[in-house]
């Protein structure tokens, strides 16, 4: 297993941001990573995925976005955030030699991911995986987060939480079968789990259960991409 910290520049006006290569000796795809709105890449859950994953044969390439790098709360403007985006997937290549890509992340991430690619090709993406698409504000039941998918050529796989307070199921299961008409669309449900993939205690299953399954479901996914690639 190799582990190597990497610095790179996200965009001239922002300067340079860190991330984390995490590469399994015998790795077969490479997660381009990027973190939620409130936590970085040293968050629990974003180091226990990239684990996870590694140890599946899915290599990962964990970024920060500048305000995080700076130690802000506020995310930067957009257009910054999604030149991140393309800024980590070009390093990513780089340090990820000949492996294929696939691209997401949590919440914030996974959708500046997808506003990326809506916009321009992402060289070398496959796929694009969302832990816990971010489809409204909380209590704003809306689908105008999303509408952006549908100028998106990729797979996509969801990854949503039962209790996930930003994103209504029963908006979001509608919109994925619509989108199957452009894209290959995948919903896996988390019984349970809220937006940061945490389950009560009384569900009788742990935060390290949900982690494991998030990594099946991924794992089993990019099989389906070696398979039927889409390009």
């Amino acid at each position: 297993m190799i582990e190597k910290e990497i610095r790179f520049t996200a965009s001239k006006s922002s300067g340079e941001v860190s991330a984390v290569l995490m590469r399994p000796e015998k790795a077969r795809w490479l997660l381009v990573f990027a973190h939620g709105a409130g936590a970085g890449i040293r968050h629990t859950f974003m180091g226990g995925m990239a684990y996870r994953l590694a140890m599946r044969g899915v290599a990962s390439f964990r970024y920060q976005f500048p305000y995080m790098e700076a130690g802000k709360r506020a995310p930067n403007p957009q257009p910054i955030l999604i030149k991140t985006v393309r800024s980590a997937v070009a390093a990513a290549r780089d340090y990820g030699g000949n492996l294929p890509l696939i691209a997401g992340g949590k919440s914030l991430g996974g959708r500046m991911t997808s506003m990326a690619a809506s916009q321009e090709a992402l060289p070398g993406v496959q796929g694009i995986v969302f832990f816990g698409f971010p489809l409204h504000a909380p209590g704003k039941p809306s689908e105008e987060r999303g509408e952006h998918l549908f100028k998106v050529r990729l797979p996509l796989l969801f990854l949503q939480g039962t209790r996930d307070q930003l994103a209504d199921l029963a908006l979001l299961r509608p919109m994925c079968d619509r989108l199957q008409v452009h894209v290959k669309a995948e919903l896996h449900v988390v019984d349970g789990a809220d937006h940061g993939f945490h389950v009560p205690k009384k569900s009788g299953r742990t935060d390290e259960d949900v982690l494991e399954e998030l990594s099946d479901v991924i794992t089993h996914w990019s099989v389906g991409l070696e398979r039927n690639p889409f390009f």
